[in-house]
C-alpha cells in the first residue's frame, strides 16, 4: 500500500474542460482510519471538498464544488493510489458527474517543494 495522503497537496497534470480541475488547482488531503477527504482550490474552482473511503490503494469518494461562476456541481471518483519512482503519490481517477453530464479519466501527482 502506498505511503498516508495525509497532509500531501496534490495538483492534476493537465487541464480537463474549461470551468473544471485544472493544474492551477491544489488539492489538500487528509487521511485517517480508511477515511479520506480533502479541500481544493484554484483556477475555475473557488472551493470544493470532496469525501469518501481508502481500501488498500482505492479511494472512493464524492466530491461537490462552487466555481468562479457561481454554479456548483457534484460527482462520483474512483482513484487508484501509486508511488512514483521519485516517492512521490499519484491517483489515476475515473470519474463521474452526478449533477452534470459526463465522465472522464485524469491523473493528480503530489507536488514537491
Amino acid at each position: 500500500m502506498a505511503r498516508s495522503l495525509d497532509g500531501l497537496v496534490l495538483s492534476p497534470v493537465a487541464d480537463q474542460a474549461p470551468g473544471q480541475v485544472g493544474t492551477r488547482t491544489r488539492f489538500t488531503y487528509h487521511e485517517r482510519d480508511g477515511r479520506i477527504w480533502a479541500e481544493y482550490e484554484g483556477g475555475d474552482i473557488v472551493h470544493g471538498h470532496l469525501v469518501g473511503t481508502r481500501d488498500a490503494d482505492t479511494l472512493d469518494f464524492r466530491y461537490v464544488q462552487l466555481k468562479q461562476d457561481g454554479t456548483t456541481s457534484s460527482g462520483h471518483c474512483v482513484s487508484a493510489v501509486t508511488e512514483l519512482p521519485d516517492g512521490r503519490v499519484r491517483l489515476d481517477e475515473t470519474w463521474e458527474w452526478e449533477s452534470l453530464r459526463g465522465s472522464g479519466t485524469s491523473v493528480v501527482e503530489e507536488l514537491t517543494g
